[in-house]
């Protein structure tokens, strides 16, 4: 049977075009792999930054505390994939934590304690606080510091485990409760000490367990998560970015839970003494997000003490930096959680 001249041509071109279509497959899964390879070495990279930078804690501090890095157990992961049939409630997720007990501690006696939550979305607690971590502990404070979910330095999964406002500050509460068991601390004598997000944990921590906590201060703290999405940076604006950290939901589609998860919204739960600084120059989190809490507080009928800053040398890190202002600043703190932690 003979065939006409266009179907010889299309079986021709069709020839033709397979060798081409298989290079392209192979190109693809190429480039996935490459992709893919690119991926780890991002999580291997974040890693070993982390791993380094703990070091640098016993070479910076061995001097006046007892350094350690512990490991507890927080909530489970909701949104972890679940295997061998072990359903994600049985299964805690593991969280690291940072422990500084004073060297010039008496044996047998219990300590203050002092829970510091790193701030930044995805960020980790690094020596950047050493200063600060000395100056608490040369106090008299154990200091323990929890890396909480979303935090970086340990892997993707539990990077994208973050859990923003939410099973966060239950992973802190849970750092203190193991301090308290594990410690020569003083269940009654435990505060919480945050900058910017880790501001909102410590207001937030305080807000649901008045009980374990005796102090509060929050610097600069990330108060109305509503009015951050307005206003902040470029992160907010991705969609995609901001279902990972509000449990799959935006802002817009579960308005409810953003307020349950932000302190001006609960000021009313108030129990704690409590500090709040803030500075009108603040790049990062606005003077007017605060100023919103301080007025909630108020119409609260809440007792608290507050200070804020002008133009602050520094902005947002005002009161974390070397300077004679940031350094009489945090005297304040230190001066306001001993008359409350005695």
């Amino acid at each position: 049977m003979r065939r006409s001249p266009c179907s010889l041509l299309c079986a021709g071109l069709l020839a033709g075009s397979l060798p081409l279509l298989a290079q392209e497959s192979r190109d693809e899964g190429r480039l996935k792999k490459v992709e893919k390879q690119v991926d780890g070495l991002r999580w291997s990279q974040d890693a070993l930054r982390k791993a380094t930078d703990d070091q640098l804690w016993f070479l910076r501090l061995s001097d006046v505390a007892v350094v350690d890095k512990v490991t507890f157990t927080g909530p489970a992961n909701p949104r972890a994939e679940e295997s061998y049939g072990i359903k994600n409630e049985r299964h805690p997720l593991k969280i690291q934590q940072y422990v500084f007990v004073p060297r010039k501690a008496e044996k047998g006696r219990k300590l203050p304690l002092i829970v510091l939550p790193h701030g930044g979305v995805h960020a980790d607690f690094t020596t950047y606080h050493a200063h600060i971590v000395r100056e608490m502990v040369e106090c008299g404070f154990v200091v323990v510091a929890p890396d909480y979910r979303g935090s970086t330095g340990y892997g993707k999964g539990f990077y994208e485990a973050i859990d923003y406002g939410g099973l966060e500050v239950d992973d802190v509460v849970a750092g203190r409760d193991w301090a308290v068991e594990h410690l020569p601390v003083d269940p009654k004598r435990c505060a919480m000490v945050g900058w910017s997000h880790g501001g909102l944990i410590a207001l937030m921590a305080v807000f649901d367990h008045p009980e374990k906590f005796a102090a509060c201060y929050a610097g600069v703290p990330v108060s109305d998560l509503l009015m951050r999405v307005g206003y902040a940076g470029e992160e907010y604006r991705d969609d995609a970015v901001v279902r990972t950290m509000f449990a799959g939901r935006t802002p817009s589609e579960d308005v409810d839970l953003v307020r349950r998860r932000s302190p001006v919204w609960n000021a009313h739960k108030l129990r704690t003494p409590l500090l709040i600084h803030t500075s009108t120059n603040d790049r990062d989190v606005s003077v007017v997000e605060v100023e919103a809490l301080l007025t909630a507080l108020k119409a609260a009928g809440k007792t608290f003490e507050h200070k804020i800053y002008q133009d602050a040398p520094g902005g947002h890190s005002f009161n974390r930096i070397d300077t004679t202002l940031a350094q009489e600043s945090r005297k304040e703190i230190y001066a306001f959680l001993e008359k409350h932690l005695k």
